[in-house]
């Protein structure tokens, strides 16, 4: 088994991060998955500059293709040297979990590959090969707790000479921690907020912060699926100042949909009630979204879920076509089926 702990991760990059080639890093944690994930790329030493040493693919690729990471691992570079393969939007998928397995039995010298992924329940399929594998490196990213927070705190405002009192501090640990990259970029506001000055008061945190505390693409999600475009467009405002690409939440709705759609010819087949399909396929499902994928269940017809998945499907699919206008397209798809959820 090869995985750290969340609070040894410096400590692994700095002395043995070279040591692997096959990196797994998933969590709740979207913007510390992403930091993280950068931290180990530039760790490789391949030039993230260079297009012909870093392949970077979104789980949907591999989707189209199953074998193509299997290809680009084991191609050789144009102009040789080491090359990095960088997986991002991973959740569970057989496809993704039967490459990495080869790749960990017989992984090329000249590659690295860094995959990020979602919060990955114990057992699934891809954490339980990244845990078991000895050459595959395990990095949990959760979110942050009180003395991380306080590194955190530490670290960006020591960078620009500032103080802060401990009314202030308490007042932005109540508001940053559910993010990584939020809960930076929220820090970096507040210093440039008080840039010139010596000290941050508790008024200059309610002044200027905005509450970082539970960014989640789930929560885009389950928004759509209640039908709710003001909690939808409220937690894409949150998920657009974290920098979380929109393309997971568009994807994150079209596994929704696909699961929906398994249950609904379930439910069709067996005669099911909806009660009992959700204790067999939704048993996953965190207990917190059971509700709102069961009132979804009761409120949309088989024919409209799937006609809703191959809408997103051609969405996703534009996006990938015409990559200038992917922020726009999976905007006007997802307020689109947050409506027809709530005509329904």
């Amino acid at each position: 088994m090869a995985d750290i702990k969340s609070h040894e991760f410096e400590g692994f990059l700095q002395k043995s991060a070279r040591n692997y080639r096959l990196f797994v890093v998933y969590g709740p944690d979207r913007g510390l998955v992403s930091e993280r994930a950068t931290a180990i790329a530039g760790r490789t030493g391949v030039s993230l500059d260079d297009p012909f040493s870093l392949i970077k693919l979104d789980i949907g690729d591999l989707q189209r293709d199953h074998g193509r990471l299997i290809d680009e691992a084991g191609a050789i570079g144009l102009f040789g040297g080491d090359k990095l393969i960088w997986i991002r939007g991973a959740s569970n998928e057989k496809y993704l979990v039967d490459s990495l397995h080869s790749l960990s039995a017989d992984t090329p010298d000249a590659t690295f590959v860094i995959v990020e992924a979602g919060d990955l329940k114990k057992g699934s399929l891809l954490r339980k090969l990244a845990e078991t594998a000895r050459t595959v490196m395990t990095i949990p990213c959760y979110a942050d707790d009180t003395r991380a927070l306080n590194g955190l705190i530490d670290a960006e405002l020591s960078e620009t000479g500032l103080t802060i009192t401990a009314a202030a501090r308490q007042a932005l640990l109540e508001l940053i921690g559910g993010d990584r990259i939020a809960s930076r970029n929220e820090l970096r506001k507040l210093a440039l907020y008080r840039r010139g000055c010596q000290t941050i008061e508790e008024h200059h945190v309610t002044e200027i912060i905005g509450d970082a505390s539970a960014i989640s693409v789930d929560d885009a999600v389950d928004a759509i699926l209640s039908g709710n475009p003001g909690n939808f467009l409220h937690a894409m405002q949150k998920i657009i100042a974290s920098k979380t690409a929109i393309f997971l939440v568009i994807q994150a709705c079209l596994k929704q949909f696909q699961l929906m759609d398994a249950m609904k010819a379930e439910m069709d087949d067996k005669r099911l009630p909806v009660g009992q399909v959700m204790q067999t396929m939704g048993r996953h499902l965190h207990f917190r979204r059971k509700p709102i994928v069961e009132q979804a269940l009761r409120t949309w017809s088989s024919e409209a879920v799937t006609r809703e998945t191959n809408r997103l499907q051609a969405a996703i699919l534009q996006t990938r076509k015409r990559s200038n206008l992917e922020d726009t397209i999976a905007l006007q798809t997802l307020l689109s089926t947050t409506l027809q959820s709530a005509r329904r």
